[in-house]
């Protein structure tokens, strides 16, 4: 029986900020690591305005706040996770990123340690195949933001024994989310569905059946969506979505899934959404004006 008391995370942005926040608040000691250390003080100031947020809208007290946040450990290099239950791999949606992550990782890791990817389209038997232990690597797919979204899909590799999978269960079970267990295809499940969507949203805007303002109001008033496909697009981040769209088009071979090449055009002027202030809104004023 695998016990989870100690859970590293790689990537201290959005999503991997999240992933820590969640964790050190149900009682987990956490680890965070990232590429340098101001990237990591970078990703602990966010835990700790989202968790003072908590504070004010009192779903959480100042101790339990103080108390996260003491549970939190900065880790500057692989070798700190040594004596950590399960680490998860949280950065960039990039193949090549996450295997040179993988081969830094696991040599410092005890035998019976658990390797985790937050990834939202890639192989999960194709990244466990990269590491020395595919019988303990698992697809953990969280959902942005993290504290505040209650689904978590978990994805088996062809190798993930049962015992991984058990254990997996359990700690997302601890962090009080639900499951929702998806074969290994890409994209998995949320993002198979959503991401067409986003793609078909920004080819009715390329096409000039909308503007992007009549797009979001039609999906958020007409479809009921608590925000349109293109404000999410740039919440999600327009970099993340051409990943997982090309991971789609690419690994399923059909043309529906083909991207958007206004979504191209967008990502390669580096208009990434929300964090970088420009994408299909433009945030560098008071309120987000759309850019086309």
């Amino acid at each position: 029986m695998v016990e989870i008391n100690a859970v590293g995370v790689i990537g201290a942005g959005q999503m991997g900020s999240g992933i820590a926040h969640v964790c050190a608040l149900k009682g987990f000691k956490v680890g965070l690591h990232d590429t340098s250390r101001d990237r990591i003080e970078a990703g602990l100031a966010t835990i700790n305005g989202n968790l003072t947020r908590q504070v004010a809208g009192k779903k959480i007290t100042e101790e339990e706040r103080v108390d996260a946040l003491a549970r939190i450990h900065p880790i500057v290099s692989a070798e700190e996770f040594g004596d950590y239950d399960l680490v998860i791999e949280a950065a960039t949606e990039n193949e090549t990123v996450k295997r040179k992550i993988f081969s830094a990782l696991c040599p410092s890791l005890k035998p019976e340690a658990m390797v985790g990817t937050n990834t939202s389209s890639i192989s999960i038997t194709r990244l466990a195949a990269s590491t020395d232990r595919p019988e303990r690597f698992i697809g953990i797919h969280f959902m942005n933001p993290v504290p505040v979204m209650q689904l978590v899909e978990l994805v088996r590799g062809i190798a993930t024994e049962d015992e991984t999978f058990d254990a997996a269960k359990r700690f997302v079970a601890r962090l009080g989310k639900t499951i929702a267990v998806s074969e290994d295809f890409p994209a998995f499940m949320v993002n198979r569905i959503l991401l067409p969507m986003i793609n078909e949203a920004i080819y009715t805007l390329y096409e000039g059946v909308g503007s992007v303002d009549a797009i979001d109001t039609a999906m958020r008033l007409g479809a009921n969506h608590p925000m349109g496909p293109l404000q999410l697009a740039d919440f999600i981040g327009l970099d993340t979505c051409l990943s997982i769209m090309q991971v789609l088009y690419e690994g399923l071979a059909d043309s529906k899934y083909r991207p958007c090449p206004l979504l191209v055009k967008y990502v390669e002027a580096g208009w990434l959404g929300r964090k970088t202030q420009r994408g299909f809104y433009d945030y560098r004023g008071e309120v987000p004006v759309p850019t086309r």
